[in-house]
């Protein structure tokens, strides 16, 4: 099992969740609004990369767009090896809070 850090998790979730809208700024506003902090764009970039090079996601050109003056929009997707590793890191988080103590009474 090869364990995420919990900025490769979130990411990666993110990813997830967003679909075929995974490109770096709906990946980074959505992180922001679901986690109540404020991602820079480099603490969303930087990881999407190295997740990339480590075969957890993939990437995928868009159509070129007027809005962005021609350029294309990279798309993120989960790769079968990140699928993988998000749902072995769902099933550890699962299990390490599973039975524990409330937090909030002691």
């Amino acid at each position: 099992m090869r364990i995420l850090t919990r900025t490769e998790e979130v990411i990666l979730a993110a990813v997830w969740k967003l679909h075929d809208n995974a490109y770096g700024v709906s990946v980074n506003e959505y992180i922001n609004k679901k986690t109540g902090l404020d991602w820079k764009f480099g603490s969303i970039y930087t990881p999407l990369g190295r997740l990339v090079e480590k075969g957890l996601l993939r990437t995928i050109k868009g159509e070129p767009s007027p809005e962005r003056g021609g350029r294309r929009k990279i798309f993120f997707q989960l790769t079968k090896e990140g699928k993988k590793a998000l749902l072995e890191i769902q099933k550890l988080n699962s299990v390490l809070w599973q039975d524990m103590p409330s937090l909030e009474t002691r």
